[in-house]
């Protein structure tokens, strides 16, 4: 299967380098595997198996300082085969968020902002949010 790219251009939201143990359901297996980044939009999720681009589904990350597993609904966005993967790609799925209602999309938002100021630092993460343009 050859490698689905992002759309070219300035992603809508920021992403934060982090990693985050993530676990979901495929079929009748159970996977952990763990994100490179995280952004209000959306993550990547480091894996050999990729999910079809399209698939939505429910994962769990698991967030230092939450006492539960964050639980998410997303869809695959594209996805880079084991095969193609190289040490500046690594072979995983671009994975958007998919919310319920404006309360979840604040909740999640709020957890995301906050792994977002830990992982970059304060004055990064006020430097890099300053940067998003008026109508994001």
């Amino acid at each position: 299967m050859q490698t689905q790219r992002p759309p070219i251009g300035p992603r809508v939201e920021p992403r934060a380098p982090i990693e985050l143990k993530v676990e979901y359901k495929r079929i009748n297996s159970f996977f952990a595997d763990y994100t490179r980044n995280i952004s209000k939009g959306g993550t990547f999720i480091k894996t050999t198996k990729p999910l079809a681009i399209g698939t939505d589904f429910v994962f769990k990350l698991s967030i230092p300082k939450l006492a539960e597993p964050l639980e998410l609904h997303g869809k695959v966005q594209w996805i880079v085969e084991a095969a193609e993967a190289t040490p500046e790609k690594e072979a995983g799925m671009g994975i958007g968020f998919i919310y319920a209602s404006d309360s979840d999309r604040t909740r999640v938002e709020a957890v995301v902002d906050e792994l977002m100021r830990q992982s970059l630092g304060p004055a990064l993460h006020q430097k890099l949010m300053a940067q998003r343009k008026p109508s994001e």
